[in-house]
């Protein structure tokens, strides 16, 4: 999903949190600023779905909780506060259960569009790489299928995948293409 600047008007992280409890459209908070979120394509929506159901059996069986797109991401970054929505989040911490946001996931996903890919690829990869919680950041392709997975165990370098499986370590799993895309109709 794309953000948009919401204004220039600087609030405080607890008007954020109190504004998002009753507001209609999501925000994602950089440092005092808002910023609205815009919708998804039907595509967004059937690969994010069918990473939720895969993943979802190993997220129980570790004691995990899996959320998709309406659980907010708190990082303290540079002396800034960042609240980010990301497509899915899997936190496995049980001290991490604010019920407002997590704070400590173990893997993140983002899925691409041509307004996110940017922004997921860099200032939220940087961002995201500062947890020390998080053990891969999977970055999925709408349009063709084509994932990208950086993992903490490889000095976070980004693995390509275009067929097979990938591993999700902090669900000891793989996780294949064909369950990520089984919902995306062929070009």
């Amino acid at each position: 999903m794309t953000a948009q600047a919401a204004s220039n008007h600087f609030i405080t992280e607890q008007e954020y949190l109190d504004g998002e409890q009753h507001s209609e459209v999501r925000h994602e908070y950089i440092d005092g600023q808002v910023f609205a979120m815009t919708g998804a394509s039907d595509l967004h929506g059937l690969i994010l779905n069918a990473l939720a159901f895969a993943l979802t059996p190993g997220a129980r069986r570790k004691g995990c909780q899996l959320f998709t797109s309406d659980m907010k991401l708190r990082l303290e970054l540079g002396g800034q506060t960042l609240f980010y929505y990301p497509d899915l989040l899997l936190s496995c911490d049980p001290q991490d259960r604010d019920r407002n946001f997590r704070r400590a996931p173990c893997l993140i996903v983002e899925v691409l569009s041509p307004s996110t890919a940017r922004i997921d690829r860099r200032e939220k990869l940087l961002a995201y790489q500062s947890l020390p919680s998080l053990q891969a950041y999977l970055l999925v392709e709408q349009e063709r299928r084509h994932v990208e997975l950086y993992r903490r165990a490889n000095g976070w370098r980004v693995e390509h995948y275009e067929s097979g499986s990938l591993p999700i370590d902090c669900l000891d799993m793989p996780l294949t293409l064909d369950d990520i895309y089984i919902d995306v109709p062929p070009a």
